[in-house]
């Protein structure tokens, strides 16, 4: 992308096509399928019933990035709010390294604070080291104590 403005504004409903098609790309970033019909459902329920936060970046008209976190509750460390998971966060290949990257993840963090939110958390793929460099840039802190474990279920 060759425009330097750079703008983030929180997606609505009207943003669910643009979001979804966003969030179809983040998932093959992942090694899922294609499935934009799939991500406009998932996509549209989420901004439909606010139940994630969603932020979009922009380079002029095009939008080139997504942030979406969803509020999540810990029993061994009671906060006043949620601690937002930013559980999806993706740029275009084309705009990586144009800052859009970090100004979705202030903007999560803005929102975060704005909400009473004392901390938030992320996860991000072992071998993805250059969006690990970004969070380390950006403060986050690895967690070194704690394993993740996840369980698929059959449906």
């Amino acid at each position: 992308m060759t425009s330097s403005l750079l703008r983030v504004a929180r997606a609505t409903v009207a943003d669910a096509a643009t979001a979804a098609a966003l969030f179809d790309a983040y998932r093959q970033f992942y090694a899922q399928p294609a499935d934009l019909a799939t991500a406009r459902a998932f996509i549209g329920e989420r901004l439909a019933r606010g139940d994630s936060w969603i932020a979009l970046a922009w380079q002029g008209d095009a939008a080139v990035g997504l942030c979406q976190c969803y509020p999540l509750f810990s029993s061994t460390a009671p906060r006043p709010g949620p601690a937002p998971l930013l559980n999806d966060l993706y740029v275009v290949p084309e705009a990586r390294g144009s800052g859009a990257a970090q100004a979705l993840m202030q903007a999560a963090e803005a929102h975060a604070r704005a909400t009473g939110c004392v901390a938030m958390e992320l996860s991000t793929a072992r071998s993805n080291t250059r969006a690990q460099a970004l969070y380390t840039s950006q403060g986050w802190v690895r967690d070194e104590v704690f394993f993740v474990y996840g369980k698929t279920l059959a449906s």
